[in-house]
């Protein structure tokens, strides 16, 4: 039998204050998150693996590092707007840091409410970031997508300024691609 609790402290110990995620918000959630109840019954012992975990056909959760980074790039605060895009644990973590949450996880992930929010986060690599998600961006909103042509991605964070949209890049990622959002496939002699 897994001891869940034990788990998720060591995870928050090992893998995300070891890795420079220094907001506390981010960290006190990720402690008390059952990270093991987004999972499939049989699924449930990797949650706290230093790994992404399949959770449905094109769909898995960040390792823990990773969408602790992200989450911690996003700067978050109470109050603030967000969406999370197939993340459902990262959905979770922006919830109990006092965010109001919409959840994005159908078969139309490409079409938020333009203008809307604070932050985004998505659980998945992207070959290229819809501009609908750059769009969904209210001013001085927030998204962190991991993009990825090839074998590593980039994690990076869009902010809407008013000068327009900035591009960062902050750490380097292999997820698995997020369903529907691989690169295109072409001929190449």
């Amino acid at each position: 039998m897994v001891d869940f609790s034990a788990a998720r402290l060591n995870m928050v110990d090992s893998q995300v204050r070891t890795n420079d995620v220094t907001d506390l918000r981010v960290q006190d959630a990720m402690r008390v998150i059952p990270r093991e109840a987004l999972l499939p019954p049989g699924k449930a012992f990797l949650a706290y693996a230093d790994a992404e975990v399949p959770y449905g056909p094109g769909r898995a959760l960040l390792a823990p590092r990773d969408v602790a980074k992200l989450l911690h790039a996003l700067a978050i605060a109470p109050g603030q707007k967000a969406l999370a895009i197939a993340a459902p644990y990262g959905a979770a973590v922006l919830e109990h840091a006092g965010l109001s949450v919409e959840r994005l996880d159908g078969d139309d992930l490409a079409s938020p409410k333009a203008g809307t929010y604070d932050v985004i986060i998505c659980e998945g690599a992207v070959a290229r970031t819809p501009d609908a998600w750059t769009g969904a961006l209210a001013p001085g909103g927030r998204l962190a997508v991991i993009e990825r042509i090839g074998p590593v991605g980039k994690a990076v964070v869009y902010t809407q300024s008013p000068t327009g949209l900035a591009r960062r890049e902050i750490f380097d990622a292999t997820p698995s691609y997020l369903g529907g959002f691989e690169p295109e496939q072409g001929f190449a002699f």
